[in-house]
């Protein structure tokens, strides 16, 4: 089961911003200074570890899939959700790569399925 996903308009977003920066990674931001954002960096840049869950891998027709972590503490708070990352119109924080280009990565959320749960149960 897919935990994430990602809309054709931020997949052609994320193939634009690799062109630029090479290999991407998002980390969803579990608020403070940036909100709750997917924050888009180039792969490496943003250190994850032991406290963090990778979620997924977004396909977005490049070589190589595009990572997506959030911190494991949100992930308890998150479990029962389908992430869809979506770009919309707007700035958003400075840190995410799109930021200068006035769009902004936005998270879409819906709660899985009750199969979708129980199959996804090993996360």
């Amino acid at each position: 089961m897919a935990r994430v996903a990602v809309t054709e308009e931020a997949a052609e977003l994320i193939r634009r911003l690799t062109v630029d920066h090479g290999p991407l990674m998002f980390h969803q931001s579990g608020g403070c200074c940036d909100g709750s954002a997917p924050m888009c960096y180039p792969d490496g840049e943003f250190l994850v570890g032991d406290a963090d869950v990778r979620l997924g891998d977004l396909a977005v027709g490049l070589e190589r899939a595009v990572p997506v972590w959030m911190s494991a503490a949100q992930f308890e708070y998150w479990k029962h959700t389908h992430l869809t990352i979506d770009v919309v119109p707007g700035r958003g924080a400075g840190f995410s790569l799109e930021a200068p280009l006035g769009v902004r990565f936005l998270t879409r959320s819906r709660i899985l399925t009750d199969e979708e749960y129980a199959e996804d149960e090993g996360l």
